[in-house]
C-alpha cells in the first residue's frame, strides 16, 4: 500500500459520520466505506475458516496422559463459538479489523507437549492461567508498555516479516512448496511442489488464483482479494466434479449433503484451574504456562503491529489506537479459549486479508464474527473454500506489508541487522515470536557494544532476557530435569 493511501485512511480532520454506525466505528473518519469495511469482513473470514477444520484436527487427533481424546464436533462448536464472540467483541472495543480465534502453534503445544502430561480439562486449566497472567499485564500497563518502548524501524521490520511469513504460509498451505523429507539427507529443507515440481489440479487452482488476484489488484479492482477466493472456490468446486482428485487437503470443494448441523456445546466449561499442579511438579507447569505466555504475548505483539501499520492506522509516534483494550480484549480470548477446551484464542494475521480488501475499523469484525457465528449451524456450507483458493489471498497480502521495507535505514546497522533478522527469522522459523526475539537480542546487542546501552529501554533489556530463556528453554528444562 503507498504512502497515499495510507495517508488518505487517516485524515487529520475526522469528516462528520453519515449515521451513528459511522461515527461509532469512525468508518468516514478513517477514510473507509460500509462496502469496503464488509468485503474486509468476508476476506478475512474465508482465510482464516480453515481453523474450523484445522483445529479440531490439532486437538482431537492428540491424546491427553489418560489417552482420552475431545470430540470433533464439540471442538468444531467451540472453535466458532470463541471465533465469533472474541472477534465482536474485539470490533466493538478495540475498533481495529483484528479477528481472532484459536491459535496456530499455541494449540500444538497444548496438544502435544501439555496433555501427555495431564488431562485435557487441567491442560485447558493451563491455558486459562495463561490468559489471565496476560490480562494482568495488560491491567499493570506492562504489556503495552513493552509495545510502545519498541524502536519504529523494529516495528516496521515486524511489519514486513508477517508478511514474508504470511506468504510462506500460503505458498507451504497451497502445496505450492513442501518440506523435503529428511530421510534424503538433502540440505535443502523446501522444495517446490511435493516431488520437486508442480503437478495435479489443486495446484492449478493455487497457481491460477495468485495469477488471477494479482492481475485485479494491478488494476485497482474493488473486492480484488474477495472475488479471487471466491471465483477459484468455484472453479475448485467445478474441478473436483469431474476430475479424479485424491486430496485437496483439509477441506475438499464440494457441495455438502447437509447444509445445517446443530451445534454442539459438550466442552464449553471442561477445564480444571488448578488441577495441573496435582498431575506434574511446579517447575514443569511454570515452565509451560511461560511458553504459552512467551508465544502469545509477542505473536499477539507482531499482529498488531503489522496490521494495525498495514492499514495505516499507527499515530505519528508509531502507536496503535485503543492499544489498552486490545491487548486486554486479546487476553480474554485466551482465557475464552482455555474454558471451552478450543486452545488460546488469539489475534489473527489473516486479518491482512481483509485490510487489503479495504477494512479500517471494528465493523469488518461484525461481519467476520457473524460468519463465524453462522458456521455454528452451516459449518458444512461455509468449510468448502479449499486452501488452493483462499492461499492467494495470503501472497498478495505478503507483498502489500512487504512494501514497508522501504521505511527501514539499511545504512545504519544498529537498526538494519536487527531489522533483518526479525524480517528473516519470521519465515525461515516458522514462528513470529522467534522473529522478535532475534530481533530484539540483536538489538540490544548492538547498542551494547557500540557503548549506546543506556538507548535501550529498560524494557526492552527485560524482554530480551526474557527471550534468552525462551530460546534456551531445553537447556534449562535439562538442568532441573523436566522432561
Amino acid at each position: 500500500m503507498s504512502d497515499a493511501q495510507k495517508v488518505a485512511d487517516r485524515p487529520v480532520a475526522e469528516p462528520p459520520g453519515a449515521n451513528s454506525v459511522d461515527r461509532f466505528f469512525k468508518i468516514s473518519a478513517r477514510g473507509s466505506t460500509f462496502a469496503r469495511e464488509i468485503r474486509g469482513g468476508l476476506a478475512t473470514f474465508f482465510t482464516m475458516a480453515y481453523i474450523l477444520v484445522l483445529n479440531p484436527i490439532i486437538l482431537g487427533n492428540a491424546k491427553d496422559k489418560y489417552g482420552h481424546t475431545l470430540d470433533g464436533a464439540e471442538l468444531v462448536t467451540a472453535t466458532a463459538l470463541v471465533a465469533a464472540v472474541m472477534t465482536i467483541i474485539m470490533g466493538v472495543g478495540g475498533n481495529l479489523p483484528l479477528a481472532l480465534a484459536a491459535g496456530l502453534g499455541l494449540n500444538a503445544v497444548v496438544a502435544f507437549q501439555i496433555a501427555p502430561l495431564m488431562s485435557w480439562s487441567d491442560a485447558m486449566g493451563l491455558v486459562v492461567l495463561e490468559g489471565l497472567l496476560i490480562c494482568v499485564l495488560v491491567v499493570t500497563g506492562l504489556r503495552e508498555a513493552v509495545m510502545h518502548a519498541i524502536p519504529q524501524a523494529l516495528k516496521q521490520a515486524i511489519s514486513v516479516g508477517i508478511g514474508l511469513f504470511i506468504a510462506f504460509i500460503g505458498f507451504v498451505d497451497a502445496g505450492f512448496v513442501s518440506r523435503i523429507p529428511d530421510i534424503a539427507g538433502t540440505t535443502v529443507p523446501v522444495q517446490l511442489g511435493a516431488t520437486g515440481a508442480l503437478s495435479g489440479w489443486p495446484i492449478l487452482v493455487f497457481c491460477l488464483g495468485v495469477l488471477l488476484t494479482i492481475a485485479l489488484l494491478a488494476r485497482k479492482v474493488k473486492g480484488a482479494i474477495l472475488i479471487s477466493i471466491l471465483t477459484m472456490t468455484v472453479v475448485a468446486i467445478v474441478i473436483n466434479s469431474v476430475a479424479d482428485i485424491k486430496s485437496w487437503g483439509l477441506t475438499t470443494p464440494k457441495v455438502p449433503d447437509d447444509i445445517v448441523a446443530a451445534p454442539e456445546f459438550g466442552l464449553i466449561g471442561d477445564f480444571s484451574l488448578f488441577g495441573s499442579f496435582g498431575e506434574t511438579t511446579v517447575i514443569t507447569v511454570v515452565l509451560l504456562i511461560f511458553t504459552l505466555l512467551l508465544s502469545d504475548f509477542f505473536d499477539t505483539m507482531g499482529t498488531v503491529v503489522g496490521i494495525t501499520a498495514e492499514a495505516g492506522l499507527l499515530d505519528e509516534e508509531g502507536k496503535v489506537p485503543n492499544l489498552g483494550r486490545v491487548l486486554l480484549i486479546d487476553g480474554a480470548a485466551a482465557v475464552a479459549g482455555g474454558a471451552s477446551s478450543s486452545s488460546s484464542a488469539t489475534s489473527y494475521i489473516e486479518s491482512a486479508a481483509g485490510v487489503g480488501e479495504g477494512s479500517r475499523t471494528g465493523f469488518s469484525n461484525l461481519v467476520t464474527g457473524g460468519l463465524f457465528a453462522v458456521a455454528l449451524f452451516l459449518t458444512p456450507l461455509l468449510t468448502i473454500v479449499p486452501m488452493q483458493a483462499a492461499a492467494p489471498a495470503l501472497v498478495a497480502v505478503g507483498f502489500l506489508m512487504m512494501t514497508q521495507v522501504k521505511s527501514i535505514d539499511w545504512d545504519k546497522y544498529e537498526i538494519a541487522i536487527p531489522a533483518f533478522l526479525t524480517i528473516a527469522v519470521m519465515p525461515f522459523t516458522y514462528s513470529i515470536t522467534n522473529g522478535i526475539g532475534a530481533g530484539f537480542l540483536a538489538f540490544v546487542l548492538i547498542k551494547t557494544v557500540l557503548g549506546k546501552a543506556k538507548e535501550v529501554h529498560w524494557l526492552l533489556w527485560g524482554t530480551s532476557a526474557l527471550f534468552l530463556v525462551y530460546f534456551a528453554i531445553n537447556p534449562i528444562q535439562q538442568l532441573f530435569g523436566v522432561k
